[in-house]
């Protein structure tokens, strides 16, 4: 028979402000303990140094958790100029210096190269595996390896200080799978004068914004109390980029069984993925076809 798991069924999302110094995972499982939930699962990582928007997922709504992996998110980031370092941020050893300084025109007219369709080579200090390990476990170790470049769609990536001539903030908008120290590190390069990230903050993920976001101070407040479920964000927030599609009761019974149900159709049309709600929660995700959800997830709140 197998082990049931310890907790409670509590679904939602916890749009969580994290804070420098801890580590993703850190906080998903401080998430899980305060909640004392079954479940729980993060929508894109990031470094322990980095701040803001970490969205946590909670019972069923991880399996709302590729919607928002997938969707825009944006970033503002300062960049040290005229230092390269091996992590690509402040945590690494300097590896180069330049006296060079671009001015602000120069930096301006460099982000263009960087906005669209663009390639990108992930840091070396960075879970991408390679031959199975992490290239930041062959880093450590000093080995020689290469990273092949990967696609990303940069939607934005804007100027907006410079407080002195060692230092630019930017903002980018992005999507799934950039790194904003790749960023720093090419744009360094490319106006000559090398670049790590000295700070980085996301300010917003798909339909989550930090200034909504929970300090971790209140999580441990509220930890393991009644209270703390009111933090929780609802399910279908993470459905957010999905057309939403109604269904009586007998097709939501369908779709709980994982079997067709007949909804009411507003934006979708044939062959879109699209969500089915029900008394506006959330029955299953599928695709929409002559009248019918297909599902695909099906949730069970």
């Amino acid at each position: 028979m197998a082990r049931r798991k310890k907790g409670r069924d509590v679904h939602g999302w916890l749009v969580v402000d994290k804070p420098k110094g801890i580590t993703s995972n850190a906080v998903v499982n401080k998430v899980r303990w305060a909640f004392e939930a079954k479940k729980a699962g993060h929508a894109g990582t990031l470094d322990p140094e980095a701040t803001g928007v970490l969205a946590v997922a909670l019972g069923e709504a991880t399996k709302t958790v590729p919607y928002i992996t997938d969707a825009l998110k944006a970033y503002r980031f300062t960049v040290r100029l005229g230092q390269a370092t091996n992590t690509d941020d402040t945590e690494g050893e300097i590896t180069a210096t330049s006296d060079a300084r671009p001015t602000d025109g120069e930096i301006v007219a460099a982000l263009g190269a960087f906005t669209g369709d663009i390639m990108q080579v992930p840091p070396k200090f960075s879970a991408v595996k390679i031959d199975g390990e992490r290239a930041y476990e062959l880093a450590r170790d000093d080995e020689d390896f290469e990273i092949a470049a990967r696609p990303l769609w940069v939607e934005e990536l804007v100027m907006v200080a410079r407080p002195d001539p060692d230092h630019v903030v930017l903002e980018m908008t992005c999507g799934k799978g950039g790194y904003v120290r790749a960023i720093a590190r090419d744009l360094g390069e490319a106006l000559g004068c090398f670049g790590h990230v000295a700070e980085l903050r996301r300010i917003w993920s798909g339909p989550f914004d930090a200034e909504d976001g929970v300090s971790m101070e209140r999580i441990e407040e509220l930890a393991r109390t009644p209270e703390i479920d009111d933090l929780l964000r609802p399910l279908e927030d993470g459905l957010d980029d999905l057309p939403e599609l109604r269904c009586t009761a007998e097709g939501a019974a369908k779709l709980r069984h994982g079997n067709p149900g007949m909804v009411i159709t507003s934006d979708a049309e044939y062959g879109d993925e699209a969500w089915a709600s029900h008394e506006g929660k959330a029955v299953a995700v599928g695709i929409y076809r002559a009248g019918e959800l297909h599902p695909s997830r099906v949730f069970n709140q």
